[in-house]
């Protein structure tokens, strides 16, 4: 249960806290750099579902926000009752009382920086491959840009990885926080050109930790990446986050990491868990106040390779990943 901003500005009895929220979320928004790609992200919302049969039978809620810095750190959560008296609540444990957080909405905040981040990304390389002419690669990776890019010949197939199945044994999210908000950093290489390609993928059907999810979605689009193979990162989101300054980081790291191997043909596949470690470098560093957590990685997939039941690296996610060619129109 929630009350976006918009419905609080239209009620009478909360226009002053209203206000007040109106411009937090207008100094957020370009603090987190989405403030073109969203008008709003405030929200007033119940801690818990488990706690709105309380609320309605009566029972005085709780009002409480995130506290600041990294959630591994936190020691407890303040919330105050009507009386403005304070109560120091586990961060873990989902309290008894009910609890109204003054939050914003994860998800919209985090649709709205994912555009940002892919958008950045394509800028930032569209700039500095303007006036740079594509490399020679090996045969096998100049085989699939032509066939990958050739306007003048038909229609070709489109060969992709599809997510079938997934479930997290944690998903690194206090109970303040609400349900997680999962997304994932693809990396490999560009089939043209020296340079790596990071693909930004909303996964905003996987609230919950200890549940299977099946949403038969397309991962990784073959086209863009060289010989076959690319890594994929998941992240739970968490406040703190400047969208575009992340994106700016996450490229020059794997810009520079790929910059740092003097043939990257002479390694081929290789190469890529090296930048995807470069990422992974970079992700802590990345955000001033709660960290986005690092959820798991999955290592070096191949194309047209049909993976069941795959652990990721750090054993904390399981998938099924299978191999779907789409065809085009008949």
């Amino acid at each position: 249960m929630n009350a976006p901003l918009n419905e609080l500005k239209r009620s009478k009895r909360a226009a002053p806290f209203a206000r007040s929220m109106v411009a937090m979320d207008e100094t957020l928004r370009v603090e987190k750099g989405i403030e073109d790609y969203t008008d709003t992200i405030m929200e007033l919302r119940l801690a818990d579902k488990t706690m709105l049969a309380r609320w309605q039978a009566g029972q005085s809620p709780l009002f409480a926000w995130e506290p600041e810095g990294n959630d591994k750190n936190w020691s407890y959560i303040e919330a105050y009752d009507i009386d403005g008296n304070i109560h120091l609540l586990d961060v873990y444990d989902v309290p008894d009382r009910p609890v109204l957080v003054v939050d914003t909405n994860s998800r919209k905040e985090l649709k709205a920086g994912i555009k940002a981040m892919n958008d950045e990304i394509q800028r930032l390389q569209g700039l500095n491959n303007a006036n740079i002419a594509p490399k020679p690669m090996a045969l096998q990776s100049r085989s699939m840009a032509e066939n990958a890019f050739d306007t003048q010949a038909d229609t070709p197939s489109i060969s992709t990885t599809v997510l079938k199945k997934i479930r997290l044994k944690d998903d690194h999210e206090p109970w303040i926080s609400g349900k997680a908000e999962v997304y994932a950093i693809v990396t490999g290489v560009n089939p043209s050109r020296d340079e790596p390609v990071l693909d930004i993928i909303d996964m905003p059907y996987l609230d919950y930790s200890e549940t299977d999810y099946s949403p038969n979605q397309v991962m990784i689009y073959w086209q863009r990446y060289r010989w076959s193979a690319a890594d994929m990162l998941l992240m739970e989101k968490d406040d703190g986050t400047n969208y575009k300054d992340l994106a700016r980081t996450l490229l020059e790291v794997a810009t520079a990491a790929l910059k740092s191997i003097p043939d990257p043909e002479v390694q081929a596949y290789a190469i890529i868990p090296q930048l995807t470690g470069k990422v992974l470098e970079a992700i802590p560093d990345s955000w001033a106040t709660n960290d986005d957590d690092f959820v798991d990685v999955f290592y070096t997939l191949r194309q047209g390779t049909m993976y069941s039941d795959y652990s990721a690296a750090g054993n904390n996610v399981t998938a099924t990943f299978a191999p779907l060619t789409i065809e085009p129109i008949q």
